[in-house]
């Protein structure tokens, strides 16, 4: 996926591919039973309706003029039951390849969202969150249909031309091949076509990406669109996106309904012809009767439609060809920060946190950090302060390994954080984020988010810790209480309160606080204190933050400046060193206490 925001166009410029398709069939693989079934009920309906014609070709050239009635009765009621029995078939075959369609689907989607999950923070970082949402629902949804009824319908389609040709032949060799003439055409024109399409569909699965992307980043931001009256601006792009949408929608389709006109028009220039041929040139000497023309004709409406089936289903492959090339070059996006092949389990961390001449960068040759080197022991807290843009934040980061260091090594109690499984290094972790992100359910949920085993009283012991307990307790349903997607119910603090809680009840060995109380406050704040004076007790702890009465009691204090460590120590050793520390928390009006 191409890095861009909401109005920049994703590029994929790889050629077509069959590989895509065929790689989308190794998920129809898993309900062959089904599509055999449909296939076999599918092949019974359409020769079963074939005998339509044959039928009416008996009545009007035999049963009709000999003023047979009972045969004629007999043709009637054959007519009907070939009839009932082809829709009892087709709807048998139509429900079962749903059910079989709906299972693809989810395997798609499901591989999808897993490897998603696996991916680096960096994929997200440099993507609009709104582009990734279309792959994971439009683009699955959208192949959905050719996985399914798709296939069925081109075997289907091909039996259907093969068997009309057989009958076409068996009535009339010389009128059969009127009918064949008129398919040369057709399929140079859907040669000349086909590139075109392929084009247009994608510039239509681009404008809607672009679309869903906006749409996405303006449903969340609607606060912040309505404190500064942008809604105008706001409407006037979305418009534009629309309007560009629109349009490639309606080119794309464009090209796509050229093709059934074109075949509708050769079934009626090959239908002429056939009574041109048949009547005249042939004629009753060459044994060509009213009931051959009209099974000859009925026979070309036949051959035809399969092929303009198909013609739609060509449109649909194209179209989803371009959403498969986005979907599995999702799933192909390099998961770059995962276990090692022989990696081991985090043995029970006690905390003591090394970095060995460390150098890290987002981007290749843009260094944030360089040679960096400190050591942390067991039970220390740690207070990361400078600049913005500095690297606080990723320090903290490459503890927890969300990204993989240039050079160097990160040592937890010695061992290397780069030889242990993820999930063992990360469940003994505790981050607190300034954005405590709270997801839709119920509190109780949202708390035990990291450790589902947790009681009730557990739950109830972290919440009081940090004075949570009291509004929880409050609210209509208490901890049963459903809060909206991201917490938008609950006050700032009340959000800060219940991560906190949650990250005490997951009862961390190291714990990560990135600037975690600095938009609460200050009697919110005196309430988290607690918790976090109950969190630092015996754990090895990153704080990131500003506000003085937070880092001051540190054991350390690390300033980061220039790719690395320019100050560190004590707070009241540096504040006499009057470095950049000193002039940090003077630009506060920071002042020591008397």
């Amino acid at each position: 996926m191409a890095r861009n925001k909401y109005d920049i166009d994703e590029t994929l410029e790889s050629p077509f591919d069959i590989r895509h398709f065929r790689r989308a069939l190794v998920y129809a693989a898993k309900y062959k039973k089904q599509v055999i079934i449909s296939m076999l009920l599918s092949v019974a309906a359409a020769v079963i309706s074939l005998i339509a014609p044959l039928i009416t070709k008996r009545a009007l050239d035999v049963t009709i003029p000999d003023k047979n009635v009972p045969e004629l009765i007999f043709l009637a009621f054959l007519m009907l039951m070939s009839i009932v029995i082809s829709v009892i078939f087709s709807a048998a075959r139509s429900r079962i390849m749903t059910k079989a369609g709906q299972g693809m689907i989810y395997d798609i989607r499901k591989d999808l969202f897993d490897h998603l999950q696996k991916l680096p923070f960096e994929y997200y970082d440099t993507r609009p969150h709104g582009k990734i949402l279309t792959r994971v629902i439009n683009y699955v949804n959208s192949v959905s249909d050719l996985l399914t009824n798709g296939i069925i319908t081109f075997v289907l389609e091909m039996f259907n031309l093969l068997f009309i040709t057989v009958f076409m032949f068996a009535v009339s060799p010389r009128l059969a091949l009127v009918v064949l003439a008129g398919f040369p055409i057709f399929l140079g024109f859907m040669i000349a076509i086909k590139q075109r399409q392929r084009r247009a569909w994608q510039k239509v699965s681009n404008k809607s990406s672009n679309l869903n992307a906006y749409l996405h980043e303006g449903l969340v931001g609607v606060s912040i669109t309505q404190s500064f009256t942008r809604e105008q601006e706001n409407e006037a792009i979305f418009d534009r996106l629309s309007k560009e949408y629109r349009k490639a929608w309606m080119k794309a389709v464009y090209l796509s309904n050229a093709v059934w006109p074109t075949a509708d028009n050769i079934s009626i220039w090959v239908t002429g012809a056939i009574y041109i041929v048949g009547l005249v040139v042939l004629g009753p000497a060459a044994g060509v009767t009213v009931g051959t023309i009209v099974a000859m004709t009925g026979y070309s409406g036949r051959f035809w439609q399969p092929i303009m089936n198909l013609s739609n289903l060509y449109n649909t492959f194209i179209n989803t060809i371009a959403y498969l090339e986005r979907i599995f070059e999702t799933m192909d996006e390099p998961v770059t920060v995962t276990d090692k092949e022989n990696a081991t389990e985090m043995p029970h961390i006690k905390g003591n946190v090394t970095f060995d001449h460390v150098t890290f960068g987002y981007e290749k040759d843009i260094h944030i950090l360089e040679d960096l080197s400190f050591d942390v022991k067991a039970g220390q807290s740690i207070a990361l302060v400078g600049p913005t843009g500095a690297g606080k934040t990723t320090i903290v980061n490459l503890i927890s390994r969300f990204y993989d260091i240039e050079s160097g090594r990160v040592l937890i109690d010695g061992v290397d954080i780069s030889d242990v499984t993820l999930k063992s290094l990360r469940s003994q972790m505790g981050i607190m984020l300034q954005d405590s992100f709270i997801f839709s359910g119920t509190i109780r949920d949202n708390i035990r988010y990291g450790r589902l085993d947790a009681t009730d009283e557990e739950i109830r012991a972290a919440c009081k810790i940090v004075g949570a307990d009291e509004f929880i307790s409050a609210m209509p349903e208490g901890y049963d209480t459903v809060v909206k997607e991201r917490g938008s119910s609950l006050s700032q603090g009340q959000k800060q309160m219940i991560a906190f809680a949650r990250t005490i009840l997951a009862d961390p060995k190291i714990l990560v606080l990135d600037e975690a109380t600095s938009s609460i406050d200050a009697k919110t704040e005196r309430y988290i204190q607690r918790g976090i004076d109950h969190l630092l007790k015996g754990r090895t702890s990153f704080i990131i933050a500003h506000r003085l009465s937070t880092i001051r009691s540190c054991d350390k204090i690390m300033y980061i400046s220039d790719k690395g460590i320019a100050e560190s120590g004590t707070h009241e050793e540096l504040m006499a060193k009057k470095g950049l520390y000193y002039k940090l928390c003077m630009a506060q009006s920071i002042t020591q206490p008397a």
